[in-house]
């Protein structure tokens, strides 16, 4: 199969699904069995999983240490991820190893403990992410949550579960003229 045709067909691949697995690190993956779904996983010739979806939801991971071998060990394309789920472990922030995979579109973070809502820039480099889940962490409780994640993650169609809208976009621009000061602005302040 050539990487034409995985582009092609992967997507409709069942995911790769270690939820529910008690997973304290991400090593464990490699000797732990995904669960299985109504349709058989499909392995290139190397036994390496075809799929773009990464279940990781329900365990108690509290970092991604080696994240991207583990990955490479069990996607014959892991560069190709386009979707990761997360939601519901022990995460205290955003690892910067997520914003490798460029091709990333779907990320769920809920149900997590990532405290600083600063932490959502790192996610602004990923080109493709449309669909975006935090709701659950302590960040949610800061005030303008959702209006700093929608003008600091632009790009953006679903956010928590809901479709963003025109009115959102309009409400998270004017949030951040009232709220987030231009560099420039900053930097002059600062030098006098």
């Amino acid at each position: 199969m050539n990487k034409r045709d995985y582009m092609n067909t992967s997507v409709q691949e069942p995911p790769l699904d270690y939820s529910f697995r008690s997973i304290h690190v991400i090593q464990d993956l490699v000797n732990e069995e995904p669960r299985t779904g109504l349709r058989p996983l499909k392995r290139s010739k190397s036994g390496k999983s075809l799929t773009q979806s990464l279940w990781l939801n329900n365990n108690v991971l509290n970092d991604l240490r080696d994240f991207n071998q583990v990955a490479s060990q069990l996607l014959e394309h892991p560069e190709n991820l386009a979707w990761i789920d997360l939601s519901f472990n022990d995460l205290t922030s955003i690892d910067p190893v997520l914003t490798t995979f460029f091709n990333l579109s779907v990320l769920y973070l809920h149900g997590n403990s990532i405290q600083r809502l600063g932490e959502v820039n790192k996610l602004a480099v990923l080109p493709r992410l449309r669909s975006l889940t935090l709701h659950g962490n302590p960040m949610e409780e800061e005030k303008g949550y959702r209006q700093y994640v929608l003008c600091t993650l632009s790009r953006i169609t679903t956010f928590d579960f809901s479709g963003v809208t025109k009115a959102d976009r309009t409400t998270a621009e004017v949030w951040k003229r009232m709220n987030i000061k231009p560099k420039k602005a900053w930097i002059k302040r600062n030098t006098l």
